[in-house]
């Protein structure tokens, strides 16, 4: 089960917030195709949210075709995103965990590593280059 944590202070809307981290649990193996997502209610218990924060966020990822919702019995994942390589228990998870390590020994902050780290992603996979700008075509000379 997914324990969701809400951060005030991010300037992301929450309702985003509870998405990512359904998305990064489906990436990790963490929530499995079958595995029931917390109630709107449980979950604005725990973190103190609206709850319609919670079905917003039920309500993107749904149409994103990771979950769907079973009335009356809940909102169940339909399929992962989960890879071997990303799973808790890999060898390039125990990298990173060493990594993060090595940089907190070298005195690093969290924001430093995230900004390293993001730094290092934006170099590793450029973002896809956008397509034209739409010009429309010159109308035709009026009579």
């Amino acid at each position: 089960m997914i324990a969701f944590r809400i951060d005030r202070r991010s300037g992301m809307a929450t309702y985003l917030q509870l998405v990512q981290q359904v998305r990064q649990a489906l990436r990790l193996g963490v929530l499995e195709p079958g595995d029931r997502l917390p109630t709107a209610r449980e979950v604005v218990e725990a973190v103190a949210v609206n709850p319609n924060t919670v079905l917003r966020a039920y309500r993107e990822l749904e149409r994103e075709g990771l979950v769907e919702p079973r009335p009356g019995r809940g909102t169940f994942v339909r399929r992962s995103l989960s890879r071997a390589a990303s799973a808790g228990d890999s060898p390039l998870r125990a990298e990173a965990v060493a990594w993060v390590a090595r940089a907190r020994a070298a005195g690093l902050e969290r924001e430093d590593v995230a900004a390293l780290a993001a730094s290092v992603l934006d170099e590793s996979f450029p973002p896809p280059e956008l397509p034209p700008p739409f010009i429309p075509a010159p109308r035709p000379p009026q009579n």
